[in-house]
């Protein structure tokens, strides 16, 4: 065998093997492993934090429970990995963990630079700035010569400093790793001002030792599409995770809730038969069964029941809807039709 073949086989045995893995896929992996490894925020009120019992709940954690509810039947086969902002992206790159649902915002760079993929956002927000009401602020622009608490690793840095140099303000970064240390520093008067998204905020308010102390500007200096996250390479698990994010926020558009699916799979509306499995083969050509979204809504709700279970008006953090309300009624919120 002369070198040149031996170099084509080489060359050609290595292109069947690197086939055979994404043949094999992440979808097939997570299925013989019996459950979703899912990177989560290491504790964020109303968005992912272990409840007095040690489970995980919030906003993003239902995310994760819809995928494994999409995947198995079973919105219960799901393991929590607490990341750190600087942790999140490496254990998703490692393979450490399925999918990242941990209050991440969709960037040029981050999409396009780290092997990553976001399947679509699930909150819109942006970021802000905390106060104690007895400094006397009411705006941003008196922020000149602040020293403000920031967490690393985060968009958040890159803003504060775009808005401050625009301003042409100066300000002093105290620097922490984990947002649960930032609360805590500024809750000492370690800093004059906590910045981060406002859903963060709302959430870091709810937990200071006197919450009515304090008070959000009105400023919004960036935005911030926050959302899922996968490996980049993988269309098939990119797909699932998709097409869940997709799931919870059509059931909602097409009144389908927790509580009415089964009465709804009796609908005349031939979308609402395709979306709980009735009909059509959207299951099959996603590698799920035929009611994965049906198992969705009926174990974890739509995007409406979620959202107001853990971050809506009645809960601490009391965030409206705002651009995260439905295309319809004036928000963000639009998906693809289940056709």
């Amino acid at each position: 065998m002369t070198l040149k073949s031996i170099l084509a086989a080489t060359a050609a045995a290595g292109l069947m093997a690197v086939a055979s893995v994404a043949n094999a896929g992440i979808l097939d992996d997570v299925k013989k492993k019996g459950f979703i490894q899912c990177g989560v925020n290491t504790g964020l009120a109303g968005f992912s934090a272990p409840n007095d019992k040690g489970k995980w709940e919030g906003f993003d954690v239902d995310f994760c429970r819809a995928m494994a509810a999409a995947v198995f039947g079973d919105a219960d086969k799901v393991k929590y990995t607490p990341l750190t902002s600087k942790e999140r992206f490496t254990a998703l790159q490692s393979g450490e963990i399925d999918v990242l649902a941990r209050n991440t915002t969709w960037t040029f760079t981050r999409d396009v630079k780290l092997g990553l993929e976001f399947i679509g956002s699930n909150y819109v927000d942006g970021q802000g700035f905390m106060v104690r009401k007895s400094l006397g602020v009411k705006s941003a622009t008196d922020l000149d010569g602040a020293a403000v608490c920031i967490q690393t690793g985060t968009t958040t840095e890159l803003n504060l400093a775009d808005y401050f140099r625009a301003k042409k303000m100066k300000f002093k970064s105290v620097v922490f790793e984990r947002a649960d240390e930032i609360r805590a520093g500024y809750d000492a008067g370690r800093c004059d001002v906590y910045t981060t998204d406002r859903s963060g905020l709302a959430a870091q308010r709810s937990l200071l030792s006197k919450p009515n102390d304090h008070m959000v500007l009105p400023e919004v200096i960036s935005k911030e599409p926050l959302g899922p996250v996968v490996r980049h390479g993988d269309s098939q698990w990119g797909d699932v995770a998709r097409w869940t994010l997709f799931a919870l926020i059509v059931t909602e558009e097409l009144g389908i809730t927790s509580n009415n699916a089964d009465q709804m799979k009796k609908s005349n509306n031939p979308e609402v038969l395709r979306m709980l499995g009735v009909e059509g083969k959207q299951g099959e050509q996603l590698g799920v069964s035929a009611d994965w979204a049906y198992n969705i809504v009926t174990q974890v709700g739509n995007y409406g029941e979620v959202y107001e279970r853990h971050v809506g008006i009645n809960t601490p953090l009391m965030l409206e809807r705002g651009l995260n309300q439905l295309w319809s009624k004036g928000g963000l919120l639009y998906a693809p039709p289940f056709r």
